[in-house]
Order: structure tokens, then sequence, then C-alpha cells
């Protein structure tokens, strides 16, 4: 596993054009195919031509691309950035990714179908024209909406592993024979039904293609590697289509669907769910009856991790900036509580810490469930994981997420089988629709700017809606929060609209059939995840800039209106500036000794808190597009987990009245601003536990940043757990995550790349390599306060 891991880390990541032009004549052959159908003759194609390998040091199979690390084009989610982007692909400040020369020919061969023809295509020109202003505008940012499919959820793969892919296919059949086909919509579900059946068997085919090359290198293999090249086949014999009977069949079945998942959809945040609870059966069967030793199953999960890792993702550059690293956010869940209430952690859950730890990886995303019962010894291995410093595992708190989740219809015993989706948010596996968070991106500091400046977007001078007045003009405080409340709520609808927009092209250019047919109950009811097959659908944008907001609406009550240090047309005039000059260098000073959020001063704390509770308000009347057509739910709530999107967002936004200057990152998460935070790590838990966190289901994203030397006194780990109970039994935090890297460091690997290969970071709801990433990156993390205990 170790030369596996060197092998993958020295791989250069390459565009793979082979499931582009596969897909391209599939479409080409099949436009008159109703859109499941062509979806499933599109994924069995692919998974007929499509190259497979085994690698010589790996115990499963099932490779994505050409190679590892490779990334495929999906071109029926969009082609044109593609074509725009294919020379600089190497020559990215971060992401980058080697293509031939060869390749991009093809590539550039088939574009002509693809013209006016993809879904970035169908729903750019869907958006209604003033909405797509914000979008253009970059104040909302939905562009991973209209270039990905299904994805942000976790399948059922207990389900999947104990009745096999048969029993869906059976199901199906079954459903298919029982259609009236004089009611129309009928023939809509026999189309999903006939899809189904494609696709199992695609899958099956797929798996008997890796048993045929295992078998044939096995006959030219030495004695122990013959071994484990027939124990390969036969596992792929059997699972994914018939039930796994031990943990080898359990890990290759789980491994072959999440890739075909992959393979399937351009979506990301495909999450494992709660591993540990599917899995352990398996591997206690197979411990108690001697047929694997807990070293013969670590190096399973090693390999696993191994194999999660190599899946990759290209997308735009301007997406890239808002998810910087290539992350899949491949979340794997440990720990948590049984549907009683009692501790659910088990043997599984040890050994996933362990070997996550050992891989040392990016993939997959590792969560623990907390919960006050949480064992101490099991705590206790996971700082010694956190240590690590690859920024896992994060936590997530069930005393807040459970009751949430039952405050909104959510089913007790699904309530408590929720896991960690993707960055930090959360979902009930095989049960939740299509993007529990990850909708548009709506920037909070530049909501302010254009609130203050009469609904005006002080960048372009474009009139976006109506205000209340100028800021120049403003006589008091109340005025501020006013023309928030104006705004906000306007922005708030206009999320709406153009989430609505996407997921209605969505729904009519793509259906991801495997996907559906693993997430209960679209088989029961004939429709796919878009349509609103799942039990519960429940969806957040994000919201961007949390604690920009809550220093510049401090600084403006302090300064402006209570100290009266700086008068409004003062303070704009400054802002207008960039600061630049010495009287404006001095306003910005005061701005910047203002309170701020993450120091439990209630003074700003609950300032946000009111300011984003407008933004809830206004976010509770709408609904999704799948709203009365099945689901529970169908309805919105609040996010944090912006992941890099405070770089590019921070980049097309000017001066802000906290005092940061134009073009500067905003603050990501729910975090402090970098270095405000001046009251150590209680304070910032205290502050974020402010914020309503109850409606805010789609994440309260926080990292927090230790240096690797305070971890490595004993006391300090005890006092870390200490502080994480109380965070979350005493203050009801949601979630936070640790970087466990030194300033030094980071810096030393700036000018040193070479050194640091090994060097991962806490971005945001993920990790990545320090090396991949772009320079403005780099920087927003090393300018994160360094906590001390």
């Amino acid at each position: 596993m170790q030369q596996f891991r060197e092998e993958l880390l020295a791989a250069q990541p390459q565009v793979c054009v082979e499931r582009a032009l596969i897909t391209t004549k599939v479409y080409q052959e099949h436009q008159d195919q109703p859109l499941a159908l062509k979806r499933a003759l599109m994924l069995k194609e692919v998974l007929e031509q499509m190259t497979i390998f085994i690698e010589p040091q790996t115990l499963i199979a099932g490779n994505q691309a050409s190679s590892n690390r490779s990334a495929p084009i999906f071109p029926e989610y969009a082609m044109k950035w593609v074509i725009d982007e294919l020379d600089q692909f190497e020559h990215r400040d971060g992401d980058v990714f080697h293509i031939t020369e060869e390749n991009k020919q093809k590539l550039r061969d088939i574009a002509p179908f693809w013209a006016h023809n993809t879904l970035l295509d169908r729903g750019l020109a869907a958006f209604p024209p003033h909405s797509k202003l914000y979008y253009d505008l970059g104040i909302i940012k939905s562009e991973g909406n209209i270039t990905s499919g299904d994805a942000h959820c976790a399948v059922d793969y207990g389900r999947m592993l104990k009745a096999g892919l048969r029993d869906y296919e059976r199901r199906a059949q079954e459903k298919l024979d029982a259609l009236d086909l004089t009611d129309y919509k009928n023939i809509q579900k026999s189309y999903f039904y006939r899809a189904i059946l494609i696709v199992v068997q695609a899958v099956k085919d797929f798996a008997a293609r890796f048993a045929a090359l295992a078998e044939e290198q096995a006959a030219s293999a030495g004695a122990e590697r013959r071994a484990e090249l027939l124990a390969m086949a036969a596992a792929l014999r059997k699972a994914p289509y018939e039930p796994a009977g031990s943990f080898r069949e359990a890990v290759q079945a789980l491994w072959l669907v999440h890739l075909v998942l992959q393979i399937e959809s351009n979506g990301h945040s495909l999450s494992y769910g709660r591993m540990d609870q599917y899995l352990n059966p398996y591997y206690e069967a197979d411990r108690q009856a001697g047929r694997i030793t807990e070293e013969a199953a670590c190096e399973l999960m090693c390999n696993l991790w191994l194999k999660t890792y190599t899946i990759n993702k290209i997308r735009s550059w301007s997406h890239t900036q808002f998810s910087a690293g290539s992350p899949l956010y491949q979340n794997v869940t440990v720990g948590g509580q049984t549907a009683d209430g009692t501790d659910a952690t088990n043997p599984m859950s040890w050994l996933i810490l362990k070997s996550v730890a050992q891989c040392h990886l990016t993939q997959p995303n590792l969560t623990v469930r907390y919960h006050k019962n949480l064992p101490d010894d099991f705590m206790k291995e996971c700082i010694e994981v956190v240590r690590c410093g690859f920024g896992m595992p994060a936590f997530n708190d069930d005393e807040v997420i459970i009751p949430s989740f039952i405050a909104r219809g959510v089913k007790p015993e699904d309530a408590y089988n929720y896991s960690a989706i993707g960055c930090v948010e959360t979902a009930v596996p095989g049960k939740w629709g299509y993007r529990c968070t990850g909708m548009s991106f709506l920037n909070f500091p530049k909501a302010l700017l254009i609130a203050m400046n009469d609904g005006v977007d002080p960048a372009s001078g474009t009139k976006l809606c109506e205000g209340i007045g100028h800021f120049r003009e403003f006589t008091s405080f109340d005025q501020v929060l006013a023309c928030w409340d104006k705004v906000i709520r306007e922005m708030c609808r206009q999320c709406t609209i153009i989430d609505a927009t996407c997921d209605m092209v969505l729904e009519q250019d793509t259906a991801d059939i495997l996907c559906s047919a693993l997430t209960d109950d679209c088989i029961e009811r004939g429709l796919n995840m878009k349509e609103g097959g799942a039990v519960y659908d429940f969806i957040s944008d994000l919201q961007v800039g949390i604690a920009n907001l809550a220093d510049s609406l401090a600084a403006m009550k302090k300064v402006v209106f209570e100290d009266k240090a700086v008068t409004p047309a003062r303070l704009w005039e400054a802002m207008q500036a960039d600061f630049q000059g010495e009287e404006n260098a001095r306003i910005r000073a005061l701005l910047e000794r203002a309170p701020k959020y993450g120091n439990d001063d209630d003074y700003v704390d609950q300032l946000v808190v009111d300011a984003y509770n407008v933004y809830i308000d206004e976010m509770k009347k709408y609904h999704n597009t799948r709203y009365g057509r099945g689901p529970i739910g169908g309805v919105y709530y609040a996010g944090t987990s912006s992941i890099s999107a405070n770089v590019p967002q921070g980049a097309g936004t000017l001066a802000t009245p906290d005092g940061r200057k134009a073009g500067e990152p905003l603050a990501e998460g729910c975090s402090p601003s970098h270095n405000a935070d001046k009251n150590g790590p209680t304070a910032v838990f205290k502050s974020v536990s402010k914020l309503p966190t109850e409606e805010i289901t789609g994440g309260v994203l926080l990292n927090q940043k230790v240096t690797p030397q305070m971890l490595s006194k004993e006391e300090n780990k005890q006092k870390l757990i200490a502080l994480l109970r109380t965070f979350f039994n005493r203050l009801h935090g949601y979630h936070v995550q640790f970087n466990v890297v030194s300033r030094e460091t980071l810096l030393d690997a700036q000018v040193h790349p070479e050194n640091h290969r090994d060097l991962i970071v806490r971005v945001a709801g993920y990790s990545a390599f320090f090396n991949v990433l772009s320079r403005k990156t780099q920087d927003d993390i090393i300018a994160r306060t360094e906590q001390e205990l």
C-alpha cells in the first residue's frame, strides 16, 4: 500500500477524453430516446468500452479513467469552457492538469455537437434576465449547479450490500410489469424502470470485465499475487450483483458501485455514509470465523482509501477557485448513536480511524459524529488522528443535528442514522434527494455594499433592486439595518429563482439512474431524484462572509453612529478609495479597532445573529422544485459550508466597512476573520454558538488552526478534548475541524514546495495538498489565526 500511495502521489493528473468520446457517440446515435434511457445507454456504453486496469499492488479493482488521478470530461454538462481553457490546463495557478495535443484535438472534434447543447448552455439561457445580473456580477454564484449531476448525497450502501443489485433489478421489473400505460404518467415511469434494468446489467458486466482481467493476470502471476487476483475475481463474479458474503466482497462491491456513480455523473460530494455501521457486521463475522485478521482488514481499508483518492475532477477555472485543490468531498462518517440513542462506535469505527490516518491523504473526508456519551478512549484516538496533521477528522454534533432533523419532519430512526455529506452538511443516507446543500453561493458582504448604495452594485453601477436610500445620507444605525433587511430579502428571492432555474434544467437534461435507484423511494414512486423520488428533500444555499458582515455592522455602529468619529459620507468615500491615503488609512484603523466577531462579545455577535435571521426569515417562504411532488420537505434551510468560495468572492468585492481592502478574501465558513479573534478558541466557540444553529442545518462550518507543537503535550490534548466536549455539550456547537500546522511550515512550503509534498491542509470543509492550491488560497490559509490552549 505504501508503494501504491507513492505512485499515486507521483502521478501527474491528466485529462481523460474516453468518457467524452463515448458519451458523444451515444448521444448522437440515440437523440430520439427518452432521457432516462439515453442516460442508461450512455452509462452502459462507457462501462463496456472504457479502459480498465488492475494495479499490481491493489486488492480491489475499479478505475474511473484511463489512468489514476486523471479526470474525465463530461461533455453533456459543459463543453465551451473546456475548449476555451484547453491550452491553459497546464498553466493554471493551482489544480494543474496535463493533456496531449492529440486529446485536445479529439475534444475539439466533438465540440460542435455540444454547442448550445449542454446543461451549462441551457442553464445560462434559462435564467430570467434580471436574475442573471446577480449571476454575472458574482453576487450569486451557481456554476456548479449547472455543470454537475446528482451528488451531495449518500446512497444506501448498507442495503445494497445486503440485497445486491439484483434486488433493485427485481423491484424495477415488478414495477414495470404492473404499470397501467393508459395513464400517461406511467409511460414516463416505464422509461425509468427500463433504464434501471439496463444500468444494473451494465454494472454486473463491468464487474465481470474486471473479474476476467484478474483471472487473466493470475495465470502468469506468482503464487501470492495469483491468490490475491483470484480472490478479487471471485468477489467480482458475485458482488455487487449478488449480496456480499464476506468483508472482502463487501469492500469490493462498495468500491465498484461508488466508482460507477461517479462515472455516471459529474456531481461531487458523493459520500460513503455511516461506513462503520454497515461494514462492521461483515468484519466481525469474518474475524470470528477466522477468515480475516485485523491487519488484513486494515490493508483492505487502506486500499479502499487509495482507490478513493484516484478519483479526480476537472472544473472550469472560475469554478476551480470555489473548489481549490480538486476536492471530491467523499465523506466517511463514523461514531454517533444507534436509533435507540446508545453509542454506535464499534471495531470498524476504530479501524476506519486507523486506516485513514495511515494513508494520510485528502480523500476520503473523515467525519466523527460526536455525542455526549462518545467514549473517552475513542475521543482520545480521534485527537491522535487530528495530530497527524491532515485536517481530519471533522466533528459533527448529534446533539444539534438530530433534533434539528426531527423538528423538520424527519423520522427519529432516520434522523439518528444521518451522515456527513461532502464538507459538513448532513443528510440521511439512501433517503435524501439531490443536493442537501451546495446550491447558490450568496456573497453577504457584497450584498451589504449594495444595500448601502441604494440597491446599486458599486463595482459596476448596475441597479439591482430598490433600496431605502444611500448610506451617505443615513443618520442612524437603524437605517443600516433597514437597508440590509430590504436588500437581503430580495437577494434571497433571487437565489431561489436561480436555484429553481438550475433544477428545472437539470430535471429536463440529466437523470442519474443508478444514484436514483439506490435512493428510496425512487423505485417505489417511479421518479428519479430530481423529479421528487426521495423520501426527504431539503436543500440550502450557502452564505459567504458571515464574519465580515458581523464586523462591518459593528464597525459602522460603533465608529460612525455611536462614537461619531467618522461621518457616513466620509466612510463611504474612504471605502471607495480602498482606504488609500493617510486620512483614509486613519479611518481604516478606527474600523479595525471596533468589536470583532469571534471574541465572545455580544455587541458584535448579536448584530450578525439579527442580520442572519432576516435572511433566514425570508428563506422560509420558498420551496425547491420537488416541493409537493412526494418528498417530505422541499424547503430551504441556511448553510455556511462555503468551501473555498471566500477567496474568489472576496476578489470580486470592494472594500468593506470592517476595514477589509478590495479583493482580499472574505472570512470562510462561519469562522472569524483572520486574526480578528484575540481571546482564544473558547471565545471563538462562544461566538459561533450564538448563531441560529438550529436554522443552519446546511452546516455551520468552523475551522480552527493549532500548531503541532501545541498538541505534542498530553495536557494540551486533554484540554482540547475538554474544550470540544464543552463546545458540543454546553454550547451546542454544530461542527469544528482543525488545521495542525505552523505558519513557518506553510511559508517554507511556498518557497520550497519540493520539501513538502505530503503537506495537507484543511481548506474549508475538506482537505487538500498545500502545493496544488493557488497562491491566493495558500495565503488565505497562512493568514488564519493560530490558537493556543
